[in-house]
């Protein structure tokens, strides 16, 4: 099984533009200099790591309380992705997940074991090499 993504640029970093484009055709964005570094409208390649980081997690939190007998109604993932200067270099340098669920008949302590295993063995926190942490917030505890 296959996934694509295109992106086109046109011009140099500071002045160019460009555009990204899900194999599915599901979303099309526009992207920059001023996207990526600058905080202006727009989207940049780490919003939509961190939108597939929030996706896979929420799946991974799903399957396993689903697994153990207690599939939830709503698992809500907010994943913040951190782009630094590493020496000389922009490097993403970690990723925060923030999750909440709503989980009928499940303790706290048991609703944080679970996210654990899902922050680490989703497919995309296996595919990345930084560090991820994880905050689980259980609905109504």
């Amino acid at each position: 099984m296959n996934r694509t993504a295109d992106a086109r640029w046109e011009g140099d970093l500071k002045g160019g533009k460009g555009s990204m484009r899900l194999g599915s055709g599901a979303f099309e964005g526009e992207f920059s200099f001023g996207t990526r570094f600058e905080g202006a409208p727009g989207t940049n390649p780490e919003e939509l790591i961190g939108a597939a980081h929030a996706g896979c997690f929420s799946m991974a939190l799903s399957l396993g309380l689903t697994q153990a007998g207690t599939p939830p109604k709503s698992i809500e993932t907010r994943a913040t992705v951190h782009l630094d200067k590493v020496g000389e270099a922009m490097s993403i340098t970690g990723i925060d997940l923030v999750t909440k669920g709503d989980v009928p008949g499940l303790s706290a302590a048991d609703f944080q074991r679970y996210a654990e295993d899902a922050r680490k063995n989703c497919i995309v926190s296996r595919a990345l090499s930084v560090p991820i942490t994880l905050q689980a917030t259980l609905a109504g505890a």
